[in-house]
């Protein structure tokens, strides 16, 4: 009867404030990188140092999101996001305060510690606060927060430390995290399902051991080199520990990450085709900022307008695609988004020196509404298939994979960019040279030099950007696959599980 009431008229302001909290925290997430060298010239440290600020975040975010179906099943939604929010806040006060770098390390892992727990309870509550016929619209809201805000995150950073300290960016979050606490603490009802259950230490330690080898190795291989043993251990250890963490999952009764969800093959294809697609969506966050700031000269500030109409496109079509998919289903969607991925992907791998500043904000916004007509569609569609009592182990698997694939796809388009520009930096060089063009005079070899550096880098990012195309169009053929799916009606959940409404 509960659920049912729940389902006739879902909680929508405590929806929203959870919105609200949601939002700041992932807007942290990308907030800080652009004031990353002017923290790294106030505190006298190096770039591999400061690059600790955004590396400790995610770390702490991969050891974390694995364990949140465990969090969210074992606690109460309320108690877990006033925690959490008070992590987040405590971290933002620190952040703002902190007189040495060391201190601003911790707060930042601080943060993370609570947003990491954001993103799994506001899926598990819109899971369970909305029918499954209504769940597309309630997703697409959610794809609001998910994929607005770090896209947001640049543009805000870069014109807050063009006119104000790289503080600001933390003064800013601060009193709208405290005032979401404030409202969490008197407001806030339970109505996710909890049961007791224990947490398995060693599952903990293999899942921390695993996937944060996993994240630090591929995210470390652009600076360190991918012959550095350190980063090829430090992934080899990451790999073999994830396979224990996974067979000993599979051999408990009540696993941390129950890995037995893949037996539900829509939520498998549609955790297969996300996977790809983090990898080519993460990629254009990477090479055109690169592109338009490395190759073409333009601010980080322009760069970050330049990125905002995606942003604000994918913001906008989130709520639209998700009454689409309710309506329609998630096949047609993927088929259509991915196509335009697919052909604005490509134009993206034929840019050259002097391309539009215009016509680049164009690809990029057309890009950015083909992916998100894809995006949260598909993984509803796969959470759909599950009962309810796996929907945590469901969202807690998502969001790490999509962590995970995010980090390794990354990497290696940047290894096949730097790999690309190194050889057709020497192609380039040797033509000239059996063609007698390269100058003689100082001044213009130097000149020349770079004008060769910028083309290779030019080849570089049009490659990567092919093999982008390459790995979207294997996401498209994977979504012919796509079937629509209802939850199994042998296992309601709810029934089994003892809900807390205290």
């Amino acid at each position: 009867m509960e659920t049912k009431e729940m389902h006739a008229k879902p909680p929508y302001a405590m929806i929203a404030i959870l919105f609200v909290g949601a939002f700041i925290a992932f807007l942290n997430n990308t907030l800080l990188n652009i004031a990353l060298p002017t923290i790294m010239e106030e505190f006298s440290i190096m770039p591999s140092t400061v690059q600790w600020l955004t590396t400790g975040y995610m770390l702490v975010n991969g050891i974390l999101i694995p364990a949140s179906a465990f969090f969210v099943t074992k606690f109460t939604n309320r108690n877990l996001f006033i925690v959490a929010m008070s992590l987040f806040s405590l971290g933002t006060l620190l952040a703002v305060i902190t007189p040495n770098f060391s201190l601003l390390i911790a707060a930042r892992m601080i943060q993370a510690s609570g947003s990491a727990m954001m993103m799994p309870l506001l899926m598990n509550i819109m899971l369970a606060a909305f029918p499954i016929e209504r769940r597309g619209t309630a997703m697409g809201m959610f794809g609001l927060v998910m994929f607005t805000a770090p896209a947001i995150g640049p543009t805000l950073s870069g014109w807050v430390i063009e006119h104000y300290s790289w503080r600001t960016l933390f003064g800013i979050v601060l009193p709208f995290a405290v005032l979401t606490l404030i409202y969490a603490i008197f407001r806030l009802k339970n109505i996710t399902p909890n049961r007791d259950m224990k947490l398995d230490i060693f599952s903990l330690i293999l899942s921390s051991i695993g996937f944060g080898g996993l994240l630090y190795g591929f995210s470390t291989a652009g600076e360190k080199g991918w012959t550095s043993p350190f980063v090829y251990g430090t992934i080899l250890l990451g790999a073999i520990t994830l396979i224990v963490f996974i067979l000993r999952q599979l051999k408990m009764e009540d696993p941390m990450l129950d890995f037995r969800i893949y037996k539900y093959p829509m939520f498998a294809l549609a955790s297969t085709i996300s996977i790809v697609l983090s990898v080519a969506m993460f990629s254009a966050m990477i090479l055109t900022p690169l592109y338009v700031q490395s190759v073409r000269g333009i601010s980080p500030f322009d760069a970050g307008i330049l990125m905002l109409p995606g942003a604000i496109v994918m913001g906008i079509m989130s709520p639209v695609t998700g009454k689409l998919f309710d309506k329609y289903g998630a096949r047609i969607m993927a088929i259509t988004g991915l196509s335009i991925t697919i052909i604005t992907t490509f134009y993206l791998s034929r840019l050259n020196m002097d391309s539009g500043y215009y016509y680049i904000m164009m690809l990029y916004t057309v890009r950015m509404f083909g992916i998100s007509m894809v995006m949260m569609p598909v993984m509803t569609n796969g959470l759909n298939q599950l009962p309810m009592v796996s929907n945590p182990h469901g969202t807690a698997m998502n969001n790490t994979l999509q962590q995970v694939s995010g980090a390794i796809g990354s990497a290696v388009l940047l290894t096949v960019m730097t790999k690309r520009m190194e050889s057709s930096g020497a192609n380039l060089f040797t033509e000239a040279q059996s063609q007698g063009t390269i100058p003689t005079g100082a001044e213009e070899l130097a000149i020349f030099e770079q004008q060769l550096s910028l083309q290779a880098m030019l080849n570089g990012i049009n490659f990567a950007f092919f093999v982008s195309t390459v790995i979207a169009f294997i996401a498209l053929i994977l979504t012919f696959f796509i079937k629509r799916v209802e939850p199994p009606k042998s296992d309601i959940g709810v029934e089994s599980i003892k809900t807390n409404q205290s």
